[in-house]
């Protein structure tokens, strides 16, 4: 197809127009698409002319537009793909051309020159080693241009030709250039332009230079946007990775190279390298400290530190995971000794935090997260530890602890470490349990903190831990409190206590996501504790008493975590300590007098007390009652009240805090507890306060984020910043609190918060001071939009005015916090307004006399310099426009309008931009279409402004615009997609274009991410129309893939996301294969949003059609996601066709060496037969001590891979392929065994064992789940070798060892739990039915289960003490697992041995397992008030074991129904509460219900009233467990149980009204259960009434149990089929016939047990209803023919005398019915008609053949009976054997009935005819199966005939039958056929019953006919007499 591309010609007259840049445009793109798909000969042959025009395009001829950035980009690659694929004899001219256009360009082309300098870099990179001789006079070009050129586009592309041409063709340059382009790029590190820094940086420089180049880009950093800063790192990083290759030790006068020549130089010389000394120009230590010497010099700025940790990340990174890993503690060494501890910076509070952050950055997220494997995070805890905790405190003589910030920084590192690894291995507990300890007395606070932190995340990942922890800290705690007294107690004592209650409130938090691991008598043992500390609180001093509150209510607000199951019952106890924390203020609290330290104690009593109703109102939110809302309310009344009177008393203290303050200052704990009062207030919510509270917190809000006053320090520097002049911004402060601005940043509609330094707060939250300007901000935004309009109007008005303030004006740096401050207030108001009370907010914040104040603030907002407010206030124009109305929307509109017209200045222009886009996608739609053309108009003229920060946020505003708008868009489209065309062409759009400051400024503020993001939004609102213009799909097409190959990953990103649109709306005009290779080639790019957009562009093609990717993407591309996609893998669509290509994938995965996996084998706890196993496996890396040389597979890969193979397996079983389960099956098919599933069982076990060896919990919990996928999968598999075996019975052994490591003592119970099911599941398949050869899996159910009889309290044996909650889970899960086994033994007999000898604990503790469940469901009052509770079941462990009981009560049910229903006596005794001593006494009917029948039942009742399956549970789930609750049910209404407790009147109507609505929603198989369910109720119960009243049985009240047990089988009966628009009841054709079966079986009953007119009533009921469905045509299926023994059953009730006439008209009625249902489809065909023919012709029948002999039916209904039976002999083949049926039937039927007996020789006419019209059929060899069949019924019939006859009349019988017997013998045929076989057998019968007969009749055939019986007859008697003379001999022969 190739030869075919034709390579188009350009029209030059087109390039002229207006439209002269896009079709220059779409030609190259179309050129290069053909260059790619053309033969090399047609390439070639048109070469000279595309060359020609190309040059034209790059040169700028005459007539071409100015080339730029798309069309250099195109040009480029053309010229590349020509010189590529065709000749390459003219790149040497074309060269020189280009070389000569630099030089003789125009300087007022700098377009021109900028082409020149892409397309020979372009053509150098690919074949400059082919044109060397260039070099030099490239070189000199590119740095002249870059000594004498003014702008810094030019040089920045003559750099980067220069960089391209150097990568290519480094040998061709001298070294005196070499030298003089060293000289000029350390001079262009430090240009004034910093797009010519990052070309600079992107040059070569030698190694020798290493110090000098990072002292330069040091320098550079100050100035440098993140784009520059990266390129500074990139070079650093690389100058210094460089340090670290072995290299021969450079000669002192070693002449400098480049580093590309220095390269090649080293590989030339490797020879001669290998016999020196070869060793690294730096050690590793010296390496780093080339940063760290830099970054501690004491002038520079923080902008350049953060910079200098970029280089650090850029370093590491060169240098590798490896490097990295192998010296990780040299790297944290040095960070330690040479930064962190470095006095410098830790001077203030604010360095510290600063440079933990930086460290803790360096460490986490880059090399503990992508560089550590498993094993290197494992070594990297044991030395953290014994570096650092262990060496806390010192006790040795000249041992130097670690400082606090050290110590801070090593255990926040552990902590992530911990969370990585899942579970921590063995030594790793060792090594960190104790020295965590040990810091929870550490003197500082914050290790104090972190220690505790530190200590949580250990024990939630090794929860095994926890309880022990807890004891010990718990001890330590109470130990301390009864030491604060003490005289001789240490100095330290107070931080002790606070440490470990800090310890101890970390480790309580945790209870709920580990509530199986301790007892939750620990929560009370703690609130004990605090309780008794604050009562004594008051006996003791002011500082043990600040030491005793803060422990008490941190314990408390740790137990709030635990949520309202615990707090509910403590709550009234808590709100009076919280009344007596927060009393009112008094006038004592108001007077003067009081010292600082009491003030301390005050301040920080009410902030600890308040710490803990924070905690109570977020995760107690039931709980908070109005009542307790008020209440609550007062108490935050109260202490904010305090704190305003605090505030105006004068301090002694100083208020600025040093380094070594022992404590918060008076002024910060004053910030914190107005902090907490404000968060609570916004905890609690506004509905529970009184509109005077709400007032004054408005009033106090408002004083805290815009009061002139601010704090006392920024007083200070106000005053120093206005007198010098030096204040510039808020944000460049770096005191922590910055004049008191917010860190609340709105960013679109999402709020974020940010911390001052670029880092983020979410990690470390701001200080008190900044964080109670954030919390009172969020008060006021929620407080402001459910006020009135009057108090709205004052209180805007009032923040106007503040902002206003003249107080401020003094105070610059006030002022400024204030206005940002104020904005975002605003702003939140606004956003929290529209989403929670939108109809208010248009009443009271969009009233005119609101927006007139804020239109004018917002205005000046905008038009600032400063980002933060440009945001936030084009947000809050926007949304004000929202719920303000049209008016301020137009007048908003002619503002900006007017600003941007009458001013140039690029901050007010951005501004404008931002809000007309805010404007128009918050009002939006319709609303906003009078501003559309205005909008879309001034946005793209705004957009062709050169200034980066105009274009920039004014492209932003469009596409906000565009994704608004959608389809009312699409006439702006041409004119957008032309102006982004232009765009793309503008040199001054490019980064590095424009001016000096246009081009310093542009690196943050690119323009092209947002063209392709604009792209991206027209594709959107396009849709599937985009492909209706040809002209603007193949522009966008063009521009996208034009995007698609930048090199800058920003434009690639937005570009990934235009392709998955593409893909969506015109997949057909998508090359997918080369998109696929360009995602995959996405996947090993650094920067984490490319890859992750990748993956979901990749996720995206999976999910259209996964069999396509899988063929174009490969294995490979499946185990490149495999380590990066953390979600489903959508294997659905491939898995069926190949799943053992999957499973070679997870192996891969499964079976690398992993540390986990070491750990254990180290630890020796695997069995002979998991060694056996291991063996097997590849081993592990032989130096376990030593790094692996292999890739390994983290844990959580791993988890993903075994949930792979987890879905692989389900998949694959409800695929319905029989030939992956069955290998035998497989075969006989013809497919090939290798690629099925069941050929991998050995891997999937070895793969499962391997998960079950893991450390890592989740990793064995699925190991457990695969395996028990493969007992459940491959149970009936049969062996191929031995057929009558089973598959896994060879792997008995492997299963086993897979489930060994569940039971040992590092088991955890949710491991436990999964392997008892695992081990039910084994046993119960049938995989061995021998119980003395199932080993341990059998000894580990039974013993479980013994420890379930003997005590409630587990231990498994192995385990040791459990809690309570485990306990119980584990008790529940064995007596599930049993109880599948009781449920398995319905179909594997052998199981009713295993379970036999347990039957009596199994019975008790079912029914146990029952009610405690019914009590755990019960009301939270019925569970504290009950005494036969256990105290596990009380609060929270009703919240914990509840899912447990739920997922397996119904099994119990079920199981318990089993052995019901089979009349298990030690059931009976366990529901009857008796002893076996007593079972002989349950007989006879009591009137009171068993003890525990209205548990049982209430359980049922409630199963069965759910209308639908819960989220989490399947349909199928559901219908199991009604099913089994009617099966129950069915045997637990047996009086017996129940009494007479379902007659009492308000329990039978719910229960008969529960009934009936199961009948009208549910399916037949829940059906059928309910009729069995109803038909016993009304056997046991149907004499009686709902009074429990003994009814006659002659009478049929229509409340008695019979009557509505006749109404639901009815309404069953008429909905069977579909009637009156009403659907018929779902199910398969069996469950519909058993229903209707089951339905008639109960009327059966009823009729059965009343009387008279009774029982013919209700027979004629049920005739009715079985009518009906006789005559439906509305069904395709059969439900008669099933049904029909239900109906004989109700036929056969015998009549009472006085009403057999009753009884014979209904006999009557039902053949009358039939058989005119039968003639109603005469001339009618179809399914329906011959279903409905066959089925009323065999109800016929058998109500004529069931009738006693009394009852007198017409002759004229039997014979037209038989006359429709003959005439069906007739029809087609399925007919004729329904009639040969009925023929027989009847004529068997006619000894007994004389009428049939004398109609039944109607029948023998149709019979000859029929087998006269088969014998032909015998010859040609079209005979059927179906007409076998009928055959042979005809051949019964012509017996049971003769049988009928009288002696004198069976000689005329058999001369008919005879000769019709004859026609079908074919004496000739050898072998002979089954018919001739047939009727010679029958023609014998014959003769033998009746030969007297049989010889008259066959003396009277003719001639013919005889000799042909005779001769078939003769060879058949032969033929036997033969067989057995040589039968004997043989028989002899074998026997001997």
């Amino acid at each position: 197809m190739a030869s075919e591309v034709f390579v188009e010609p350009i029209d030059e007259t087109q390039l002229t127009g207006d439209n002269g840049q896009i079709y220059l445009f779409q030609w190259l793109a179309s050129l290069e698409k053909s260059l790619k798909e053309a033969a090399v000969d047609q390439l070639k042959a048109t070469q000279p002319s595309v060359e020609e025009t190309l040059l034209k395009i790059i040169c700028g001829s005459d007539g071409y537009p100015l080339p730029g950035r798309g069309l250099r980009n195109l040009a480029a690659r053309c010229l590349v793909l020509q010189y590529t694929r065709g000749d390459s004899r003219t790149l040497f001219d074309t060269l020189r051309t280009l070389l000569k256009t630099l030089g003789d360009a125009k300087a007022d082309k700098d377009s021109i020159r900028i082409t020149a300098f892409w397309t020979i870099g372009e053509l150098m990179a690919i074949f400059g080693s082919q044109f060397m001789s260039f070099l030099a006079e490239i070189a000199s070009i590119s740095t002249k241009t870059f000594r004498s050129s003014n702008s810094p586009q030019i040089r920045y592309h003559a750099l980067t030709m220069l960089r391209k041409a150097l990568n290519s063709a480094k040998k061709g340059l001298a070294d005196s250039l070499a030298k003089d382009i060293l000289k000029n790029m350390k001079n262009g590190l430090a240009d004034k332009a910093l797009p010519v820094q990052r070309a600079a940086a992107g040059e070569s420089v030698t190694v020798a230079d290493v110090e000098s180049v990072v002292a330069i880009c040091v320098k550079s950093l100050d100035g440098s946007d993140q784009l520059t800063r990266q390129s500074l790192a990139q070079l650093a990083g690389h100058m210094l990775a460089a340090t670290q290759v072995p290299r021969v030790v450079p000669m002192p006068d070693h002449p400098q190279k480049s580093k590309k020549e220095q390269e090649d130089n080293d590989a030339t010389n490797s020879a001669y390298a290998v016999s020196e000394n070869m060793k690294p120009l730096l050690v590793p230590g010296e390496m780093l400290s080339q940063l760290s010497t830099h970054f501690n010099k004491p002038i520079l700025s923080r902008k350049a530190r953060a910079g200098i940790f970029d280089f650090y990340v850029a370093l590491l990174t060169k240098l590798g995971a490896v490097f990295a890993e192998s010296h990780y503690i040299l790297i944290v060494n040095h960070l330690m000794s040479e930064v962190v501890s470095n006095p410098k910076n830790g001077a203030t509070r604010y360095d510290k935090i600063f440079i933990r952050k930086l460290v803790g950055a360096l460490l986490r997220d880059l090399i503990a997260t992508r560089m550590l494997s498993e094993q290197g995070q494992i070594i990297a805890i044991q030395e953290l530890s014994s570096t650092y905790l262990k060496r806390w405190p010192a006790l040795m003589p000249g041992q130097v602890a670690p400082n606090s910030t050290v110590l801070i920084i090593v255990l926040k590192e552990i902590a992530e470490l911990l969370q990585q690894l899942g579970n921590a291995p063995p030594h790793v507990q060792d090594a960190v349990s104790e020295p965590l300890l040990n810091l929870l007395t550490h003197r500082s606070h914050g290790v104090r903190v972190n220690a505790s932190w530190t200590l949580r995340c250990f024990c939630f990942s090794t929860p095994l831990r926890l309880p022990k922890t807890i004891l010990a800290i718990s001890e330590a705690l109470q130990r301390d409190i009864g030491s604060l007294q003490s005289p001789a107690a240490p100095s330290d004592i107070d931080r002790r206590t606070l440490g470990h209650a800090y310890g101890l409130a970390a480790l309580v938090a945790i209870i709920p996501d580990r509530p199986l691991y301790v007892s939750f008598d620990i929560a009370s043992n703690v609130l004990d504790t605090a309780t008794n500390l604050l009562k004594r609180a008051s006996e003791h001093d002011v500082q043990m008493a600040g030491v005793e509150v803060e422990v008490a209510w941190i314990l408390i607000a740790s137990l709030m975590l635990l949520g309202p199951n615990l707090v509910r019952s403590h709550l009234p106890q808590l709100l009076v300590l919280w009344r007596n924390a927060l009393p009112k203020p008094t006038t004592k609290d108001s007077a003067p007098g009081r010292n600082a330290a009491d003030w301390e104690f005050l301040l920080h009593v009410r902030e600890s007390a308040l710490g803990a109703i924070l905690c109570f109102l977020l995760h107690n939110a039931p709980l908070v009652t109005l009542d307790v809302a008020r209440r609550i309310s007062t108490m935050l009344s109260n202490a904010l009240a305090f704190a305003t009177s605090f505030t105006s008393h004068p301090l002694e203290e100083s208020s600025v805090p040093t380094s070594d303050a022992q404590g918060p200052s008076l002024r910060t704990r004053e910030s914190s507890l107005r902090r907490r009062v404000y968060q609570c207030f916004t905890a609690l919510g506004t509905s529970s306060l009184t509109e005077s509270a709400q007032s004054s917190l408005l009033q106090s809000t408002m004083s805290v984020f815009a009061g002139p006053e601010g704090d006392g320090v920024s007083a200070v520097q106000a005053a120093i910043a206005s007198s010098s002049g030096t204040f510039t911004t808020v944000w460049q402060t770096a005191d922590g609190f910055g004049y008191g601005v917010t860190t609340i940043d709105i960013v679109d509609d999402e709020v974020e918060v940010l911390s001052m330094g670029n880092d983020r707060a979410s990690l470390n939250c701001p200080p008190s001071t900044t964080a109670v300007v954030d919390a009172s901000i969020e008060l006021f935004a929620r407080l402001l939009s459910v006020q009135d309009l009057t108090t709205v109007t004052r209180t805007i008005t009032q923040l106007v005015e503040s902002v206003k303030s003249p107080k401020l004006d003094k105070n610059a740096g006030r002022k400024a916090a204030v206005l940002v401050n104020s904005i975002v207030t605003i702003t939140r108001a606004l956003q929290f307004a529209m989403a929670c009370h939108y109809r208010q907010a248009k009443e009271t914040l969009g009233h005119s006399q609101v927006t007139t104040p804020l239109a004018s603030l917002l205005k000046d907002a905008l038009v600032d310099g400063d980002p933060l407010l440009r945001r936030a206030s084009s947000e809050a124009i926007g949304r004000l426009a929202n719920v303000s109305g049209t008016s301020f929307l137009t007048s908003q509109a002619k503002v900006l309008v007017d600003h941007i017209v009458n001013n140039r200045d690029p901050q007010g222009r951005a501004g404008c931009a931002l809000a007309f886009g805010a404007l128009y996608s918050h009002v939006g739609g319709l609303a906003a279409a009078p501003i559309l053309k205005t909008a879309v108009n001034i946005l793209m003229s705004l957009s062709s402004d050169p200034h980066p920060l105009v274009h920039f946020w004014s492209l932003t505003a469009l596409a906000r615009v565009i994704n608004a708008a959608s389809l009312a868009f699409a006439p702006f489209v041409p004119s957008t997609l032309g102006m982004l065309l232009k765009i793309y062409m503008s040199d001054g759009h490019e980064t590095e274009g424009g001016t000096l400051n246009n081009a310093n400024i542009g690196g943050d503020l690119q323009a092209f991410p947002v063209v392709c993001h604009i792209i991206d939004a027209i594709i959107t609102i396009l849709g599937p129309d985009v492909q209706e213009s040809s002209r603007t799909r193949t522009l966008v097409l063009d521009l996208v893939q034009q995007f698609s190959v930048e090199e800058d990953e920003t434009i690639l990103i937005e570009a990934i996301k235009c392709t998955q649109h593409l893909l969506m709306f015109a997949p057909e005009h998508v090359d997918i294969p080369d998109t696929v290779g360009r995602f995959r080639s996405h996947l090993s790019s650094s920067r984490r949003q490319l890859k992750l957009a990748a993956i979901d562009a990749l996720y995206q093609l999976v999910q259209k059609d996964a069999l396509v990717m899988s063929r174009i993407g490969g294995d490979r591309l499946v185990e490149d996601l495999f380590a990066m996609l953390d979600g489903d893998p959508s294997i659905e669509g491939t898995a069926i066709h190949n799943p053992s290509a999957w499973i070679d994938l997870c192996q891969r995965i499964m079976l690398r060496t992993n540390a986990t996996q070491k750990s254990v084998d180290a630890a020796g706890n695997l069995d002979d037969e998991g060694q056996s196993l291991n063996a097997a496996m590849p081993p592990d890396n032989a130096n376990q001590d030593g790094l692996s040389s292999v890739t390994m597979s983290r844990w959580r890969t791993q988890l993903f891979a075994l949930h792979c193979l987890h879905e692989l397996c389900t998949i694959v079983a409800q695929s319905g392929r029989k030939e992956h389960l069955d290998i035998p099956f497989a075969r006989s098919r013809g497919f090939s065994v290798h690629g099925l599933l069941v050929s991998r069982i050995p891997d999937l076990i070895k793969m499962a064992f391997t998960a079950s060896a893991a450390y890592v919990t989740e990793i064995r919990l699925e190991g457990l789940v695969v395996l028990r996928d493969i007992l459940q999968v491959f149970s009936k598999a049969p062996d191929p070798d031995y057929p009558e075996a089973l598959l896994l019975e060879q792997h008995q052994a492997p299963i086993t060892a897979a489930l060994t490591p569940a039971f040992s003592p590092d088991s955890t119970p949710e491991i436990l739990s999964s392997a008892i099911d695992a081990c039910a599941v084994f046993v119960g398949c049938g995989v061995v039915k021998d119980v003395s050869k199932m080993g341990r899996i059998l000894k580990q159910l039974t013993g479980a289960l013994k420890e379930v009889d003997e005590s409630n309290n587990l231990t498994m044996r192995t385990l040791g003490e459990l809690s309570p909650n485990a306990s119980s889970m584990l008790r529940v899960s064995v007596l599930a697992a049993w109880a599948r086994l009781e449920i398995a033994s319905a179909e594997q007999t052998y199981l009713l041995d295993v379970i036999k000898p347990y039957r009596e604990t199994l019975a008790s503790q079912w029914i146990a397992s029952l009610r405690d469940y019914a009590i755990i469901r019960a009301d939270s009052e019925f569970v504290h008030d009950s005494s036969i509770v256990d105290s596990s079941y009380a609060s929270l462990g009703k919240v914990v074991l509840l899912p447990y009981y739920s997922d397996s009560w119904a099994t119990v049910l079920q199981a318990v129904a089993n052995a019901m229903e089979h009349t298990e006596q030690h059931i009976s005794i366990a529901i009857l509460g008796q002893t076996s001593t007593k079972a002989s006494t349950i007989n006879g009917l009591v009137t009171e219900p068993a003890p525990l029948f209205f548990v049982i039942f209430g359980l049922i009742y409630e199963a069965m009233t759910v209308s639908s399956p819960q989220p989490s549970a399947t349909p199928n789930r559901r219908d199991a467990t009604v099913a089994a609750s009617l099966r129950a049910l069915k045997c637990l209404i047996d009086p017996r149980y129940s009494g007479q407790a379902l007659l009492e009147p308000t329990v039978f109507k719910e229960f008969i009204s529960l009934c009936y609505r199961m009948a009208m929603v549910e399916n037949a198989m829940t059906l059928v259960h309910l009729t069995e369910l109803i038909a016993v109720f009304a056997k046991h119960f149907g004499h009686f009434g709902t009074e429990s009243v003994m009814a006659p049985n002659e009478a049929l009240s229509p409340d008695s149990v019979r009557a509505h047990c006749l109404k639901i089988c009815a309404y069953i009966l008429r909905h069977a089929r579909h009637s009156q628009g009403v659907p018929a009841i779902s199910g398969t054709v069996h469950e519909l016939a058993r229903m209707v079966s089951g339905a008639l079986t109960a009327f059966q009953l009823v009729a059965s047990t009343t009387e008279g007119n009774i029982r013919e009533d209700v027979r004629g009921v049920g005739f009715m209803l079985y009518a009906e469905l006789l005559k439906d045509e509305t069904l395709d299926i059969d439900l008669i023919t099933p049904t029909l023994p239900a109906f004989k059953s109700l036929l056969a009730v015998d009549a009472h005398p006085k009403v057999h006439d009753r009884y014979d008209s209904l006999i009557h009625g039902i053949l009358s019915s039939c058989l005119l249902n039968v003639d109603e489809m005469r001339g009618r065909e179809g399914l329906i008609s011959s279903k409905k023919v066959r089925t009323n012709l065999l109800a016929a029948v058998l109500v004529l053949t069931s009738l006693p002999a009394r009852v007198r039916v017409a002759r004229g209904v039997v014979e037209h009976l038989f006359f429709v039976v003959s005439q069906k002999f007739e029809e087609n083949d399925d007919m004729a054997i329904v009639a040969a049926h009925c023929a027989k039937t009847v004529t068997v039927a006619a000894s007994g009935n004389d009428l049939l007996r004398s109609c039944v020789r109607l029948l023998l006419p149709a019979m000859v005819q029929f087998i006269a019209k088969i014998s032909p059929r015998l010859d040609d060899g079209s005979l059927s199966e179906q007409h076998s069949a009928s055959i042979d019924e005809v051949w019964k019939t012509f017996s049971a005939l003769l049988a009928l006859a009288t002696e004198q009349q069976r000689t005329r019988v058999l001369s008919i039958i005879l000769p019709t017997v004859t026609l079908l013998l074919r004496p000739s045929q050898t072998p002979p056929s089954p018919i001739h076989s047939s009727a010679v057998a029958q023609l014998l019968t014959f003769a033998a019953s009746s030969p007297v007969s049989f010889k008259e009749a066959t003396a009277q055939l003719d001639p013919g006919v005889r000799e042909v019986l005779e001769i078939s007859i003769r060879r058949v008697v032969e033929g036997m007499s033969t067989v057995s003379q040589t039968a004997r001999p043989q028989i002899s022969l074998r026997s001997f």
